[in-house]
């Protein structure tokens, strides 16, 4: 299953790769016919998904290789540096629009052909929107920040490229060859903004950020799935590195259990995750014994040296769950 995943994640971005080429190739053509600054814009925007595309094809196929004596912890952090580098290309293209933007409205040029240069733009348009939406589909299915990344990106130009067709509909209609400029300066905020949003993702993800709607559902599921001998949890981390998903945490069971018994809750409690979350687990759990004060919270029938009636456990919250502290006593004990 995860190499089918691999191998989807490498499958789209090389797509991606290709048809970028195309695209980009297709928007010159228009700008070449038409010498529209707002489908300039839009092709030198484009060069950023050619650039990327192929920077995308090799982080997620360097991600997939297997973890080594030096990368410990897999490289699956490729993906966010290829993510980065995407937002700061994307971000450069936006402040170029402006410049190209300003200098046609100051030295204006006369424009051809904007029926046959629409048309392209139209069909480029069309294309990135499907490709990018797509991407988006298979990136958050595979937990892909490149494949992601690229997808927004797609989308939000094939948005602006949107834009760029109604702005260079209405300069036909009005005749005002100064539209050209003001459709290409507001593509460029878009594009600025969209390159703002893909480098604070990847920097969040390259500073070990925690992801808090992942690290929620991880803990919303584990306490659905909650076994009576696992009396606490605590010290919980999730970071996600590619496709490799690691869970560090100090788990409480019986202080009597032997440890093939402790073992085997450790993996009861990896498959549980890996079921739902995914296929490939780094799982490193620190087993803590129970201590009287926790009778009350533990919820095991059987137990044979119990010494407190059991009053109810403690749910599971980011909350408790995050602190590097037992649970008992009816606070949080060291």
């Amino acid at each position: 299953m995860a190499e089918l995943k691999h191998n989807e994640t490498i499958r789209i971005q090389r797509i991606i790769a290709v048809v970028s080429v195309i695209i980009f190739l297709a928007k010159l053509l228009a700008w070449y016919m038409t010498h529209s600054i707002a489908i300039l814009t839009d092709a030198l925007e484009s060069t950023v998904n050619v650039i990327a595309g192929f920077i995308g094809l090799y982080s997620v196929t360097l991600a997939a290789k297997p973890r080594d004596l030096n990368h410990p912890y897999g490289h699956g952090k490729i993906e966010f540096v290829s993510a980065a580098i995407e937002g700061a290309l994307i971000f450069i293209a936006g402040l170029m629009i402006v410049y190209e933007a300003i200098n046609q409205l100051l030295h204006p040029t006369a424009l051809h052909k904007l029926g046959a240069g629409i048309i392209i733009t139209i069909i480029t348009g069309i294309l990135n929107l499907a490709l990018g939406a797509y991407s988006v589909k298979v990136g958050k299915k595979n937990r892909s920040a490149t494949v992601q990344a690229a997808g927004k990106h797609l989308c939000s130009d094939a948005y602006s490229t949107f834009a760029i067709v109604a702005g260079l509909a209405l300069l036909v209609i009005t005749k005002k060859n100064w539209l050209d400029s003001v459709v290409a300066l507001a593509f460029a905020g878009i594009i600025l903004v969209t390159g703002y949003k893909v480098i604070r993702q990847s920097l969040a993800g390259i500073m070990d950020e925690a992801d808090e709607e992942l690290l929620k559902q991880v803990i919303q599921y584990l306490q659905q799935n909650r076994q009576p001998q696992w009396i606490d949890l605590h010290n919980l981390r999730v970071i996600q590195y590619g496709e490799v998903l690691h869970v560090d945490a100090h788990m409480t069971l019986p202080w009597y259990y032997q440890v093939k018994d402790a073992e085997r809750e450790i993996h009861s409690l990896e498959s549980i995750i890996g079921n739902r979350f995914a296929d490939k687990i780094e799982l490193f759990i620190h087993v803590d014994a129970c201590m009287p004060y926790q009778c009350p919270l533990c919820a095991l029938e059987d137990c044979p040296v119990r010494q407190a009636l059991f009053t109810g456990q403690i749910p599971w919250t980011e909350e408790n769950v995050w602190a590097n502290q037992k649970h008992g006593k009816n606070k949080l004990v060291s």
